[in-house]
């Protein structure tokens, strides 16, 4: 009986130690946070600072995963598909939760069904450009323009969002422009400052270095209000489109059925980071205004309105994924 029960102890020693570890408060282990954007990018880099931010608060490590590729949905599919215990995590975005379920004929996951939300992180206003060459300024000065010729004011289009922005611009405003694609925002800003095209629509992160240079000068933005990044820059809906409010936007999800009480204690780090001043700071110094006090519901709601939004638009633009 002895030996028996001296065979018996290893076993027990690792019960022991695995229903400890798992009584232990979340979280008791690192944390892996898929990014599906290249390492460097915009985002990447504001999720790194979230991330190291945010594993102080919790006092555990946070990995970064980055998995990019066919518009995010490589790295959303990994977390759809991952254990929903809290220890995976995906930054979501504009495109993997509202546009790919509206670009992409099928995904490998459900933007709603397979995930859990947990924190808005931040969001990105588009910006409506100008070539330092171009007569208009404002934003009825486009229209105007554009009204007047119709089809002849080429709006350079390095992105997907850039197009659903485009679309809404002109769903508003009754104007006729022409949309011109582009692969990569560094092209577009060629045309745009070789006056090969008089317009652009961009993200503020892409935007920043040519405004802060003097090459070209902003319009509006997409957002409802003014970015803080760009305070004198009025949005399209403080011009007269009323309603107009599109942004590349970041929340941090889970996989569907992760306890309420680990998206809890991630959604209330997460808002104590963003909170702070230095975060706040560095992360509109990348051209992001900073999530707020969103619940994990409110998140929800915002995620499932987005869908809507993003959906209509790039279903009447007749947009596809390449």
């Amino acid at each position: 009986m002895l030996i028996k029960f001296i065979k018996f102890i290893p076993v027990l020693a690792v019960f022991l130690v695995t229903t400890l570890v798992n009584a232990q408060p979340y979280p008791n282990k690192p944390i892996r946070l898929v990014v599906p954007f290249a390492a460097g990018q915009g985002a990447d880099v504001a999720a790194r600072l979230i991330a190291q931010k945010l594993s102080e608060d919790l006092g555990q490590a946070i990995v970064i995963d980055n998995r990019p590729g066919a518009g995010g949905n490589i790295g959303a599919q990994a977390v759809a598909k991952a254990a929903p215990d809290g220890y995976t995590l995906l930054v979501g975005s504009n495109g993997t939760h509202a546009a790919n379920p509206a670009l992409y004929a099928t995904l490998p996951f459900d933007p709603i069904k397979d995930f859990s939300p947990i924190a808005f992180t931040g969001s990105v206003p588009m910006v409506l450009l100008a070539n330092n060459g171009f007569a208009g300024s404002t934003t009825a000065e486009v229209i105007r323009m554009a009204k007047a010729a119709p089809g002849t004011l080429n709006v350079a289009i390095p992105s997907s969002t850039s197009r659903v922005v485009f679309e809404q611009f002109t769903l508003l405003s009754g104007a006729s422009l022409f949309p011109v694609n582009y692969k990569s925002s560094p092209t577009a800003f060629t045309d745009l400052l070789g006056n090969q095209v008089p317009l652009s629509i961009d993200t503020l992160i892409a935007a920043a270095p040519q405004l802060k240079a003097g090459r070209v000068k902003a319009i509006a933005v997409s957002s409802r209000a003014r970015s803080e990044v760009l305070p004198g820059v009025p949005s399209f809906n403080e011009a007269g489109l009323a309603g107009f409010d599109i942004s590349a936007w970041n929340v941090w999800f889970a996989p569907q059925d992760t306890p309420a009480e680990a998206v809890r204690v991630l959604n209330a780090g997460i808002v104590r980071v963003l909170a702070q001043a230095e975060v706040k700071q560095r992360l509109r110094d990348l051209g992001l205004e900073p999530g707020g006090n969103q619940s994990p519901q409110a998140v929800g709601e915002f995620v499932a309105a987005e869908i809507k939004k993003w959906g209509d638009l790039i279903r009447r633009a007749g947009l596809k994924a390449e």
